[in-house]
């Protein structure tokens, strides 16, 4: 975060070019086990949802060294249209690269939450994933997120409540979702990214009505992409529109389609 915090400052210096170069892409093998360093436990808790009108489940990553006694920062890391709530362990190692990153000191501690941002009593990744209530369900996702989700994990685990320590990320239909419900909620969330956005995603003026108060609220914007992901048009509009209204983030296009390449590279950077 460190890093991040230190990279964010210098974009805003030179807001105007939204300049790359200075971002580096995840070394090679830092997806990889490393067997000489402290490991994170991967847990799962199961949460009332008031909005479905069901009892949900969800992952969670407890870092290295966790403490009941600490309090930590908490990001949201949310899986795609054709995925769950086990998305990222299947596919994006997000518990390695993370680990990886705390043994070389570039982030702080933080608990992940994984949730099934497919808010419905069958919320299984099976049959037509594109069926007309099964695509309603991840919009219904933000009230089972800001009512439910995020108070149950405020109530059991120490994290910090405030949106300062609060991140919302995710690949592809979830990096929709966290657009539309993190810059919806800029009084929730003042980190936020999105790898490969897909087509759930609002357009920009309904993303950002008030410029000035997303200057002003951020602590970081990101948004990534493939640059020959055919969803790729989604991200540029975004990205057109906040350096029309000079409001400061972070656009990183990279060599890959719709795939974990791409979006494992995403999360080192944000992370």
């Amino acid at each position: 975060m460190k890093y991040l915090f230190a990279l964010f400052v210098a974009l805003l210096s030179n807001s105007a070019s939204f300049s790359q170069d200075i971002i580096k892409q995840m070394p090679a093998g830092f997806d990889s086990v490393r067997n000489n360093i402290a490991h994170a436990k991967i847990d799962s808790f199961n949460y009332k949802s008031t909005t479905v009108g069901t009892t949900r489940q969800s992952l969670i990553y407890l870092p290295p060294g966790y403490s009941k006694k600490k309090k930590y920062p908490v990001l949201y890391l949310l899986h795609g249209i054709g995925g769950d709530d086990k998305e990222w362990l299947r596919g994006g190692n997000p518990e390695i690269i993370l680990d990886n990153l705390y043994a070389e000191g570039k982030v702080e501690p933080m608990i992940v939450i994984m949730p099934n941002g497919r808010a419905m009593k069958n919320d299984s990744a099976t049959g037509n994933i594109f069926a007309p209530d099964k695509v309603q369900a991840f919009a219904t996702f933000e009230k089972d997120l800001l009512n439910d989700l995020i108070p149950y994990v405020q109530k059991h685990y120490p994290v910090y409540g405030d949106r300062d320590h609060r991140a919302i990320a995710g690949l592809s239909m979830g990096g929709g979702q966290s657009l539309n419900f993190g810059l919806g909620n800029l009084d929730k969330f003042a980190w936020i990214g999105a790898f490969s956005a897909a087509p759930n995603t609002k357009t920009p003026e309904e993303l950002v009505p008030d410029p000035a108060k997303a200057r002003q609220d951020l602590k970081l914007l990101w948004i990534s992409c493939g640059a020959s992901d055919g969803l790729i048009t989604f991200s540029k509009r975004t990205h057109d529109y906040l350096v029309k209204n000079d409001v400061p983030h972070i656009y990183y296009i990279e060599p890959g389609v719709h795939e974990f390449k791409v979006w494992k590279n995403g999360l080192y950077m944000f992370s």
